[in-house]
């Protein structure tokens, strides 16, 4: 058998470890009757990287902005199909509300638990809530960026991340669903692979991670 490349596997949490975030987004826009193209505008603006950190995004996950605050932001930049006002109270609430974890990828992080491999969890917050109790069971560190002030992509957090962790970042992979969050942690010298669905993420690992498919739990969520 080969031996595996990496030590340590760190996830991000949503979009990785729940049920495509997109979907929560479209029940949200369908229920509040959103308009996609104003949505669509306010994000890509506000995840430019060319803004550094003074968009309403950036600064609500480096915990900068108070989730009532950018609530607000986000509304008055909105528009419904039938022109009313959005109303501004628990925005990113409704937003989040349909985001649900994957079983899946529970179930991979419980067979890399199994296969004596560290788990670690990197992830950016909107305000939304994590299942602390179940991730802090499962994962160390666990690095959210509102509450350590930083966030991904840049450089800072992944090198928190990996002193936390304690191994060097040729021995860690990162997995995340967005290609910017991807290039970032490849600057620090960590490995990284780009989430697109629990299937192929695990038939990665398990070609990094030769005995992980030996160690399989049966774990689900």
């Amino acid at each position: 058998m080969s031996a595996r490349v990496v030590d340590a596997v760190m996830f991000d949490y949503g979009g990785v470890l729940t049920l495509p975030v997109r979907e929560s987004i479209d029940a949200w826009v369908e229920a509040d009757r959103i308009d996609p193209a104003s949505f669509s505008r306010t994000l890509k603006a506000w995840l430019s990287r060319d803004a550094q950190d003074g968009t309403p995004i950036h600064r609500l996950e480096t915990g900068e902005l108070s989730v009532p605050e950018f609530d607000a932001l986000l509304a008055a930049e909105l528009a419904t199909v039938d022109g009313r006002p959005v109303d501004p109270v628990g925005v990113l609430k409704r937003l989040f509300a349909g985001m649900q974890p994957d079983p899946a990828m529970f179930a991979l992080v419980e067979d890399l638990r199994a296969a004596d491999v560290r788990v670690g969890l990197l992830s950016n917050s909107w305000g939304n809530t994590y299942p602390r109790e179940r991730i802090d069971a499962l994962f160390d560190p666990v690095v959210i960026s509102g509450e350590v002030g930083m966030r991904k992509p840049l450089s800072p957090i992944y090198e928190l991340a990996l002193e936390r962790l304690g191994i060097p970042a040729g021995r860690v992979l990162f997995i995340d669903d967005a290609e910017p969050n991807i290039l970032g942690a490849r600057c620090v010298g960590l490995q990284a692979f780009l989430h697109t669905d629990a299937v192929t993420t695990r038939a990665a690992l398990a070609a990094l991670i030769p005995d992980l498919d030996h160690s399989t739990t049966g774990a689900s969520a």
